[in-house]
């Protein structure tokens, strides 16, 4: 409520976009995360400085990198309040991450990896500031919550299995992405032949980044799986803007994919 100091936001993260977006999560109790979305949260001045992210251990650069190229996809196919001027951010954030995420994780001393990878954090918050995230983001919260996941490790185990899901109904938007991601070459067909590229290359690229892909791996027992699908359900603020409507049994059949 009411005004504030200035605010100068710095990242130090190639990441969440947070220093140009309205938008803080918040540990709420001891397994919940909520989002508080205030205009207040905006900053005055964002400062983007590669210097400062050069440190970054390359696991923690793969997954905040993958954090932000969630946000760009999720931008771009939101049901609800996609507009062109959030398609241009997303697909031009989506470029810079995706072509710079594999050296900044694995030479993190390049300068202009490092730069573009938080420029492209920066243009992903604010598409998904204009459009907002969906069910990538309400699943992995959970897992964050629960099992004190990184946000960014939990993005990157649900994405590829939530992108199958929505392929019914963002497939052309999809395809419209991989020619961000995919080699030109290599990119050919119908709107779901590209689409099915996109995703591949997806997986393909969370697997060079050496993080990991299963829940099984990292200590989830399988017997939660229902209850997350359960918390996943009180996300309603992001679940409203996935392009495919998801009730509790798809959250748990995607649990159930990311599982093993």
């Amino acid at each position: 409520k009411g005004q504030r100091l200035p605010l100068v936001l710095i990242p130090t993260t190639a990441g969440t976009g947070s220093e140009v977006t309205a938008v803080a999560i918040v540990t709420t109790g001891a397994t919940t995360k909520m989002g508080v979305v205030a205009p207040q949260l905006f900053g005055d001045l964002a400062l983007l400085d590669a210097e400062l992210t050069l440190g970054l251990p390359p696991a923690i650069t793969a997954m905040t990198g993958i954090d932000a190229m969630v946000h760009a996809i999720e931008a771009y196919t939101s049901a609800i309040k996609k507009n062109p001027y959030s398609d241009m951010l997303a697909r031009e954030a989506l470029r810079l991450l995706a072509s710079n995420i594999e050296t900044a994780t694995h030479r993190g001393d390049d300068r202009d990896a490092r730069q573009a990878m938080l420029l492209g954090a920066c243009l992903a918050g604010q598409a998904f500031a204009n459009a907002p995230v969906a069910a990538v983001h309400a699943l992995a919260y959970p897992l964050g919550g629960h099992y004190h996941l990184p946000h960014g490790l939990s993005n990157s185990l649900m994405l590829p299995h939530v992108l199958r899901f929505n392929a019914a109904e963002a497939a052309p938007l999809y395809a419209e992405l991989a020619e961000l991601l995919v080699d030109p070459q290599r990119l050919s067909g119908d709107s779901e032949s590209r689409c099915a590229q996109f995703i591949s290359d997806i997986e393909q690229l969370i697997a060079r980044l050496q993080l990991p892909t299963k829940l099984a791996k990292l200590d989830v027992p399988e017997a939660d799986l229902p209850m997350l699908a359960s918390d996943a359900m009180l996300q309603q603020r992001l679940l409203v803007n996935n392009p495919r409507p998801v009730s509790e049994a798809d959250a748990l059949a995607l649990y159930r994919a990311a599982y093993a």
